[in-house]
């Protein structure tokens, strides 16, 4: 029986302009619980604005924008989205916290600064370490870790508040190939087995086609959104269309015989 899910995200007809120029326009896009989006477009596409208006950062100026069912502007429960930007890479390393320290802080929003942390908040703050695999890293100063170790860091951070849908951007930026691997499995991990729904903008899709279960392209516009069958079905020549270069990048070819790459 396959029982109708929830979207967690509805856009009707959003769009947004900086200056009178539509940076994203007419947008229809339905999330649904589970999810593991790969968001991908070139530079300037309108992905970082899109993030913003589900962030609740900024509003969309014509069109509807539900979060979990409810409008935005009436949506308060915010402790249900967290959120990885690529900026964690660029963390000031002098800054003096323990991992520990940093993944705790992810509750401080929803404890309120100066309240204690009780035994089960500090209970979550271990799963949620654990989770990234670095409990062996946990009393490590922030700036002493890789740059894969510190993403790991934050998304343990966005992970301790418990949140329904965790959105990362570009997360990978500055973090070595063989890092990158792991951290994909991670991520699939944690939408598989812990039931996160997982919007994640890449550059890089050919390497995560196999990991998310959905791909956006945009460019302004969503040009195309479905799962990664269909995705994968697309010839390069179809992409270009959209983005209006080449984009022979997104190879197609690595898992479609069952091998491994």
């Amino acid at each position: 029986m396959n029982v109708l899910k929830q979207p967690i995200i509805e856009m009707k007809h959003v769009s947004y302009s900086y200056d009178h120029r539509n940076v994203i326009e007419d947008i229809n896009l339905n999330i649904e619980e589970g999810t593991f989006l790969g968001l991908v477009g070139p530079n300037g596409s309108g992905k970082t604005t899109l993030l913003k208006c589900i962030l609740g950062l900024i509003k969309p100026q014509t069109g509807e924008l539900n979060l979990f069912g409810v409008p935005l502007r009436k949506f308060k429960d915010w402790s249900k989205i967290g959120f990885v930007s690529q900026k964690a890479n660029s963390f000031n390393t002098g800054f003096p916290a323990s991992v520990y320290e940093v993944v705790a802080s992810g509750l401080t929003a929803k404890l309120g600064l100066f309240r204690r942390m009780s035994k089960a908040d500090k209970q979550k703050v271990d799963e949620a370490i654990e989770a990234v695999g670095i409990t062996s890293l946990k009393d490590r100063n922030i700036g002493e870790l890789s740059g894969g170790q510190q993403q790991r860091t934050f998304i343990a951070r966005a992970l301790v508040s418990e949140p329904k849908l965790l959105i990362l951007d570009e997360p990978t930026v500055g973090v070595d190939q063989k890092t990158v691997e792991g951290f994909y499995k991670l991520l699939e991990k944690l939408n598989r087995e812990k039931g996160i729904t997982l919007i994640l903008v890449t550059h890089d899709v050919g390497t995560v086609s196999d990991k998310v279960t959905h791909v956006a392209c945009m460019n302004k516009h969503l040009h195309f959104h479905g799962n990664t069958e269909e995705f994968e079905s697309m010839t390069d020549q179809d992409l270009s269309q959209f983005y209006g270069h080449d984009v022979q990048a997104i190879s197609h070819n690595h898992h479609h015989h069952g091998g491994h790459e």
